[in-house]
């Protein structure tokens, strides 16, 4: 985790924890009061805080250094850790008697929040505060490694690069500046530069001399960090399309699924949610029939083949949502403001309605609710030829949501397919309980704030 997100956190939890104080010494409210006696509800307030902002992306730099993003992540993050909070008294203080403390109780969470967030932007994200570092790379791979770190970090700044590849003609490589060892150390004594980023795929370029100075800045406390570990903890994606051949190197099959304390939860889950998404499914069916009868005219229900774990096939089961005859010209991808979805699909699939159905496939073992989306097969052989590992997808059951489909949109260009499965790689590699609960929390926003597609 960088520097500038602990410190992100760490701001985040004094100035809300701050305001709740003062204003609670201020009114003689004690129910914002940090004291002996409650402060374990402070603990808990932060917890809920930290885990929202989380979730709401207010530790992405790269949406922290945007106002509109970050505004509209800041409000969020404060109306639900509010509601939360406040709907839990187990484990909170009991509602205070003058419901009027409630809405102050709210307003003294999200203004504090807004107004530090929108210093931080005006002062902190400028560009007087990037971070400047050298980069340890081929030449003809510099300019992408390059370009990909600012286009997540705009405040990351490549000082220059130690060229590990072949020697290039100039001294400069597309707009970046080649350096030697003997520049490189000059500017870490005069702290123009505070990290170091190795992206070099060939080991013949990591000479001795390179070697012995890298491990000299690590014993005189510099960062020295690898690109992809860097990328991902920027971004939550695997860049597949960098680490090419040595992909084998950075993805690790086997920790997570030879984890049988969390395949057992994760199966167990899958089961209990199944289960609590067919009685809602029960609950539901009279009414979508009859929107089905007005707004569809046509069948309830449409199977479709996809690919599942180890490539194998099953027929997944939805609500349908577009026009009987959608594919006559052939099987196409959906897209953003697809003509040929319905009136009445368009609701069904902007409160995720649409995916009910597949809870049977959950309960049969078919699919889980977490994992990458499952694709048909003919998209699957057309995407496997174009894009790196995209057969790696696999490996895991198929998910009725996951975090590709929380953290990134419709998928047209070969590019777009890029992103998601960068983004599925990430969550394979790093699937966790808490990852889980982010992914869940995520899908029900989408569902509350009818942001589904």
């Amino acid at each position: 985790m960088s520097e500038r997100k602990i410190l992100l956190r760490i701001i985040d939890v004094v100035v809300v924890l701050g305001a709740l104080h003062l204003l609670g010494v201020i009114f003689h409210f004690n129910y914002f009061l940090i004291n002996e006696e409650q402060w374990m509800w402070s603990v808990i307030l932060a917890a809920y805080l930290l885990f929202f902002a989380t979730v709401f992306e207010l530790y992405n730099l790269q949406r922290a250094s945007r106002i509109t993003g970050t505004l509209r992540s800041a409000v969020t993050t404060g109306s639900v850790t509010s509601l939360i909070y406040l709907l839990t008294p187990f484990f909170t203080p009991v509602l205070p008697e003058n419901r009027i403390q409630i809405l102050y109780f709210y307003l003294a969470i999200t203004l504090p929040l807004l107004l530090w967030r929108s210093i931080y932007i005006k002062f902190f994200a400028s560009s007087r505060f990037n971070k400047n570092i050298i980069l340890i790379a081929d030449a003809s791979d510099a300019a992408m490694i390059a370009q990909s770190l600012q286009d997540v970090d705009p405040n990351y700044k490549i000082s220059g690069f130690i060229n590990t590849g072949p020697a290039v003609a100039s001294g400069h490589f597309v707009g970046l500046k080649v350096i030697g060892i003997k520049e490189a150390h000059r500017l870490f004594e005069d702290r123009s530069v505070t990290e170091v980023v190795v992206a070099s795929n060939e080991a013949e370029g990591i000479t001795s001399n390179l070697y012995r100075w890298l491990i000299e800045l690590v014993e005189n406390g510099y960062s020295v960090r690898e690109y992809t570990q860097v990328y991902e903890e920027m971004t939550d994606r695997v860049p597949v399309q960098y680490v090419g051949k040595d992909f084998y190197k950075y993805f690790p099959f086997a920790r997570n699924n030879q984890n049988r304390l969390y395949l057992v939860y994760h199966r167990l889950f899958d089961i209990v949610a199944s289960l609590c998404g067919l009685i809602i499914f029960a609950a539901i069916i009279p009414f979508v029939l009859i929107g089905n009868l007005f707004g569809n005219r046509g069948p309830l229900f449409y199977a479709q083949e996809r690919v599942g774990i180890n490539r194998k096939l099953f027929k997944i089961v939805k609500f349908r949502t577009m026009e009987r005859d959608a594919e006559k010209s052939g099987a196409q991808f959906a897209v953003k403001n697809d003509v040929r979805i319905t009136k009445f699909g368009k609701f069904l699939r902007a409160t995720r309605i649409d995916e009910f159905p597949q809870f049977w496939n959950i309960l049969k073992g078919e699919m889980s609710v977490i994992g990458p989306r499952p694709e048909r097969q003919v998209f699957v052989e057309q995407l496997s030829e174009k894009i790196p590992f995209y057969e790696t997808r696999h490996v895991v059951k198929p998910g009725l949501t996951g975090w590709a489909q929380v953290k990134t949109k419709y998928g047209v260009t070969d590019g777009d397919h890029l992103r998601k499965l960068q983004y599925d790689l990430y969550y394979i590699k790093k699937r966790s309980v808490f990852l889980d609960i982010r992914i869940i929390v995520k899908t029900l926003s989408t569902i509350i704030f009818f942001k589904g597609q």
